[in-house]
């Protein structure tokens, strides 16, 4: 294995590279410098018969916090230049509080929890309740978490407001779960292209061929054919926010989001290598 490979994404200890057990490490573009100098000098002795087995766990780090909304639908939107964008507009209901903060000598991460959406006390279980009377906050059904480099400025019971985080223009990731389209055949699915629609064909729709015959004797791993489509989570990178209503608390993103009206949405701020993401 190049030393360049390990140097991009980790730093290993001087123990690593002399074990055979893969081992997992935690690690991320946003970290801080590594606890001992890795250069082109550092050894990396491996015996002929020795395997160097290394499994690379990178912590999800956002740009900076976020919030979650309703996807309302999608709409028409002409900006000051007469210009059209479609606009998903996205609203917020009660929530996006500060339920908890975990740092890195407690939780072994520094992140900051978040919930959306207030419920009834009978929607949620016991331990949700106690987990959110322990922050005092009101009963809310949505709960995640926003990793971060540093914790200062929040604390718990802290109320983020869309309009306080982002500005018109800014570019926003935004995650969410498409819409299911039921278990669908390989033209729906994967684009394939149907057969002839006459002269004797008999294959209009059908998949075809899946693989050879004796050999391997077996259908590979990943080939695409008829399944399950949509229900899955997705990330929308880059989007750019057209306008900011306070007055009607929505908000319109340009392009569309994932889901169908009603879907719950989670809105950071867009990673950008250079800018909020060191380069590697």
């Amino acid at each position: 294995m190049p030393l360049s490979a390990i140097n991009q994404f980790c730093y290993p200890t001087p123990s690593l590279v002399k074990t055979k057990t893969p081992t997992s490490l935690k690690c991320s573009f946003l970290s801080k410098s590594p606890p001992f100098p890795l250069t082109k000098t550092t050894p990396l002795t491996l015996n002929r018969n020795q395997k160097f087995s290394l499994s690379i766990v990178a912590m999800s780090m956002e740009a900076g916090v976020g919030v979650m909304g309703t996807k309302l639908g999608m709409m028409t939107y002409f900006d000051p230049n007469g210009k059209v964008v479609p606009v998903t507009v996205v609203g917020f209901r009660e929530g996006n509080i500060v339920t908890q903060i975990k740092t890195d000598a407690t939780d072994g991460y520094d992140a900051v929890q978040v919930g959306y959406r207030r419920v009834r006390d009978k929607k949620l279980t016991k331990p949700e309740m106690g987990h959110l009377e322990k922050a005092g906050v009101i009963p809310m059904r949505h709960l995640q978490e926003f990793r971060l480099q540093g914790l200062d400025g929040f604390e718990v019971g802290q109320k983020l407001l869309f309009e306080e985080l982002f500005k018109e223009g800014d570019l926003v990731d935004v995650s969410g779960t498409t819409i299911g389209k039921g278990f669908q055949g390989g033209i729906k699915r994967h684009n394939f292209k149907r057969g002839p629609m006459s002269h004797g064909s008999k294959s209009h729709r059908a998949l075809g061929s899946i693989g050879a015959g004796t050999t391997p004797g077996r259908v590979y791993k990943g080939k695409k054919m008829p399944g399950r489509m949509g229900g899955t989570k997705t990330k929308i990178r880059k989007l750019k926010i057209v306008k900011i209503d306070n007055d009607l608390r929505v908000v319109m993103i340009k392009g569309a989001l994932p889901g169908k009206p009603g879907n719950l949405l989670r809105i950071a701020p867009a990673k950008i290598v250079g800018k909020n993401i060191p380069k590697s």
